[in-house]
């Protein structure tokens, strides 16, 4: 496939998607892309990182907040928690320029690989924050300073909410990429989310055209109460002993 048809495939997608984006975007999409693969040769970011796999199971699917209308409001300031290898905080800010992207991951090895990624890509709109997600809501830097906090393939939903919600502002959103088993983990959910002043779930069904058999849901708290001071717990305490 040449460079011309993996950029017209992107173009395809994000149409079908109904986003936005400019050809200096698709093009960076794919320069991300390209280094990902390169970097998992060496420290095992993800799966496969060909573009094939990564175009609709990674960079779409990480977009699916822009397909719902004012989910993430023009200029938000976001946090992707336990970003990895910067998914989704890289294509978000790579196809919105507009927001204000946080990556934030404990691992030194992911630390280094997105600030190559922000660095190759002339990323302005993006910082990175190497801390364990339960320290850093505790710094004044970082606690209740965020439009919305989001976060991929990390944790179950009563995790999720101690992980996330700390980080953000009242009136902002925590978004929870998941699958059809989110519905299993609502109770769970809500109660942690109770405790640290998120509202009830909003279940948001998305679709990635490239990947039509997956079933895709964004669960979003909104932040109506300031996070009790007590919350995030120790280190590690949330995924051992979840809320």
């Amino acid at each position: 496939m040449t460079n011309a048809d993996i950029c017209a495939l992107a173009e395809e997608r994000l149409r079908a998607m109904d986003i936005p984006c400019t050809e200096d975007a698709v093009a960076k999409l794919i320069q991300y892309q390209e280094l990902l693969e390169i970097w998992n040769a060496r420290i095992n970011l993800t799966g496969d990182a060909s573009f094939d796999v990564v175009l609709d199971k990674h960079l779409m699917d990480s977009l699916t907040p822009l397909t719902v209308n004012g989910l993430l409001p023009e200029n938000a300031s976001v946090i992707d928690v336990g970003s990895g290898a910067g998914l989704p905080g890289v294509p978000l800010a790579i196809v919105r320029p507009d927001l204000r992207v946080a990556l934030l991951d404990s691992l030194k090895k992911r630390i280094t690989f997105l600030y190559t990624v922000i660095e190759a890509l002339e990323l302005q709109n993006v910082s990175v924050v190497h801390a364990r997600a339960e320290d850093a809501a505790r710094d004044a830097r970082y606690r209740e300073r965020f439009d919305a906090a989001v976060a991929r393939a990390v944790a179950a939903l009563p995790v999720l909410q101690e992980l996330l919600l700390p980080f953000v502002r009242v009136g902002g959103k925590c978004i929870c990429y998941k699958g059809p088993a989110a519905a299993q983990e609502l109770a769970a959910g809500e109660a942690a989310a109770n405790l640290l002043g998120g509202g009830p779930p909003e279940l948001l069904p998305v679709a990635v055209p490239g990947l039509p058999e997956l079933k895709h849901i964004l669960v979003v708290y909104r932040k109506l109460n300031q996070t009790p001071q007590r919350y995030p717990r120790r280190a590690g305490t949330p995924v051992k002993s979840p809320l």
